[in-house]
């Protein structure tokens, strides 16, 4: 017998939503809607299809039995003859089924149809990690955090800002996605090199094949249809939509390293369930485990974008299928590595936390040294020039973080005071101290911003309300 694996992405990470619309079931029924969407364009451009038989086979749509097409093919050697011998025993009606089509005019548009609906799958997710993006961003609005550049501790800004970041960034690429998915046009009808010179002969007339193509874009959701490509449509649509898949994923990947460096200095949790064991080793280890999962699902997404790069314009002449092989994966599991993405992602948006006494503590420390700035400002405006103020910081602000990773409590303000030049121009510690009290000073815009990006949002989720309420299933 033989031993076969199944996909691993499929089989942990996937949801039964996404599953169902890749597995051999929905290929064969996609296969289905097409023809039936044929049948009914011909009929009504004159072709000789009784309506009777079309209602036949529109019933026989979900009987699908898959044992008996691989019975077929096994006897014929084709998987779309069987496909097509097994349509019409199930339904008990004639052959009418692909007339004047050839293979590829079933495949290439079945492969779009699945990836354009897994698009919007995706997609409807994304509506919902920004969402609760947005949820975070309002619920720490009113948290100081400690920022970081270069992964150094810089000016204070709101957790809820940090929030705000990526939520402007996926907001970006939503707009994108949105836009791409409704512009996506269907390869449509063309034959074996494009020409439509089957169909044409069949309804004897260019009109009609021209219509016969929009009532089947219609039929199948689609706004356009691409109206001169060779037996295959271009693989650079492939890339493209990749890409958007690999585009998207930034932001969540960004928003998941930030929750592994957050989490490692204890000022966030992704959230530890009962039960869960973060190391067999050291028990009281509670990894991030899901966060390094975006950031894995996001790398893989890259991956798959650069394979469909190597696709896209490699066909000769009016098509091969030198891309059948790395197509078997890429029109398939880059959906499968983004639903888990974001499956996980919305898992640590609901199940995250975050820990005040920290956070606070964090800030306290540094702000001596965060406030750098603004003791610059009060020297300057007490006389100093800026470039001597400068000099005279840094070397107290640097000092002061040496004895810190010393052990020592740092004493910036106290050290300022006593320089020689501060004392000249009258600048006391209680003035500096004032400035370290007031932390709201320090934040800038932040809580501003807050709002500015929850307000350019707010379009796209009242267009998908539905798809902003979605809940994440359980994952592994």
């Amino acid at each position: 017998m033989q031993i076969t694996n199944n996909n691993i992405l499929s089989e942990r990470y996937v949801t039964p939503e996404m599953n169902d619309l890749f597995s051999p079931r929905g290929k064969v029924l996609r296969m289905r809607e097409l023809w039936i969407a044929v049948m009914k364009g011909q009929r009504e451009l004159g072709l000789d299809i009784p309506s009777e038989q079309i209602e036949r086979f529109e019933k026989a749509k979900t009987d699908i039995n898959l044992e008996r097409i691989r019975e077929i093919e096994l006897q014929r050697r084709h998987d779309i003859k069987a496909n097509i011998e097994a349509f019409v025993e199930a339904a008990g009606a004639g052959e009418y089924l692909h007339q004047g089509m050839t293979a590829r005019d079933l495949t290439e548009n079945v492969e779009q149809m699945q990836m354009r609906d897994a698009g919007r799958i995706i997609f409807g997710k994304y509506v919902a990690v920004l969402k609760n993006l947005l949820d975070k961003a309002e619920e720490y609005k009113h948290i100081v955090l400690t920022a970081r550049t270069h992964h150094q501790p810089a000016q204070p800004i709101l957790l809820g800002r940090r929030f705000s970041m990526w939520v402007q960034e996926l907001l970006f690429h939503l707009d994108g996605f949105e836009t791409f998915l409704e512009k996506y046009p269907l390869r449509g009808i063309k034959g074996p090199v494009g020409t439509q010179s089957d169909m044409l002969r069949l309804l004897r007339s260019e009109e009609k094949v021209d219509a016969l193509e929009q009532k089947v874009m219609q039929h199948l959701g689609f706004s356009r249809v691409l109206l001169a490509t060779g037996q295959v449509y271009p693989r650079s649509l492939d890339y493209a939509f990749l890409n958007r898949l690999a585009e998207i994923a930034s932001p969540l990947q960004s928003f998941a390293l930030t929750m592994r460096l957050m989490a490692g200095y204890d000022l966030v949790t992704e959230g530890f369930q009962e039960g869960q064991v973060g190391s067999t080793a050291m028990p009281h280890k509670m990894n991030t485990r899901n966060a390094e999962r975006i950031c894995g699902f996001a790398n893989m997404l890259k991956m798959y974008a650069d394979g469909a790069s190597r696709i896209a314009g490699d066909q000769w002449e009016e098509g091969d299928v030198s891309c059948s092989l790395p197509r078997r994966i890429l029109i398939v599991d880059p959906f499968y590595a983004s639903d888990g993405l974001t499956e996980t992602a919305l898992t640590v948006l609901q199940e995250m936390g975050h820990y005040p006494v920290i956070i606070s503590r964090e800030v306290d420390r540094y702000i001596g040294f965060i406030a750098s700035t603004q003791f610059l400002m009060e020297a300057v405006k007490a006389g100093l020039g800026r470039e001597e103020a400068h000099e005279i910081i840094k070397r107290v602000t640097i000092s002061e973080a040496l004895r810190m990773r010393q052990g020592f409590e740092p004493a910036v303000t106290q050290r300022l005071a006593e320089n020689e030049r501060f004392r000249d121009v009258g600048i006391l510690q209680q003035q500096l101290d004032a400035i370290l009290a007031d932390q709201q000073q320090f934040l800038g815009n932040a809580a501003r911003q807050i709002q500015q990006v929850a307000l350019q949002a707010a379009p796209l989720l009242a267009r998908y309300q539905d798809q902003a309420r979605y809940r994440p299933g359980k994952i592994l």
